[in-house]
């Protein structure tokens, strides 16, 4: 008899805490099978921030600077507006420019007698240079001369003849050419190997809106914490 009462008591104690753990875990389930809904703790609302209160005169001197940071970049990009893009073969390294003082060259003194002696050779070419000239001219202007009388003497004999002689002459230069030699990309054409990276230096970016380009100038010459400081 006392067995009896030792084991139902046992069997009482377990459903007592079977029963706790259920209400312990604050689930519910509509199914025997494990699948069933759970209710999860109670999250309490955090208190709210207490505003900082600034002061009306030091909010308005920080907008004011910042409008006259931002009048500033406008003006310089209004300013570089018609700057042509820089073309890196045209450009002196700055290597070079660093070693202008060390890589020039000074000029080699003459004596008088030299220099002298090259105004007069200077002067002697230039003399025959201007005779020769002027006897080209001459000898042009009578060939002219003489081709223009045996055309009016030919028209005096035969306008045809005349249409014919004036007309160019085709063969006097003569030209040869091919087709081109560059054609338009195949389509759906595969390079059998080798790659292409265009390196090409890009000097535009486009925004979606003018916000958005403001505040990109803005944060262009702050420091990095100080634009985190502000995302936060």
């Amino acid at each position: 008899m006392s067995f009896n009462r030792i084991i139902s008591a046992a069997m009482m104690s377990t459903r007592s805490l079977l029963s706790v753990s259920t209400t312990c875990s604050r689930s519910f389930s509509t199914l025997t099978s494990p699948l069933m809904f759970r209710i999860t703790h109670p999250l309490c609302a955090e208190p709210m921030k207490k505003k900082k209160r600034v002061d009306p005169a030091v909010a308005k001197s920080r907008e004011d600077r910042r409008k006259r940071k931002m009048e500033k970049e406008i003006k310089k990009l209004k300013k570089n507006a018609q700057q042509l893009k820089p073309i890196d073969e045209l450009e002196i390294p700055y290597t070079l420019v660093a070693q202008k003082n060390i890589r020039t060259r000074p000029a080699p003194q003459l004596s008088e007698e030299v220099i002298e002696s090259r105004a007069d050779l200077l002067k002697e070419w230039t003399t025959y240079r201007s005779r020769e000239t002027q006897k080209d001219y001459k000898l042009i202007d009578r060939l002219v001369f003489s081709q223009q009388n045996a055309l009016d003497e030919l028209r005096l004999e035969s306008e045809e003849l005349y249409q014919e002689a004036i007309q160019i002459d085709l063969t006097l230069l003569p030209f040869s050419a091919k087709g081109p030699l560059h054609t338009p990309p195949l389509q759906n054409y595969e390079s059998p190997d080798g790659d292409y990276s265009d390196i090409s230096r890009n000097f535009e970016k486009e925004y979606e809106d003018r916000k958005a380009a403001m505040e990109d100038i803005l944060n262009k010459n702050k420091k990095p914490h100080q634009i985190k400081k502000k995302k936060k």
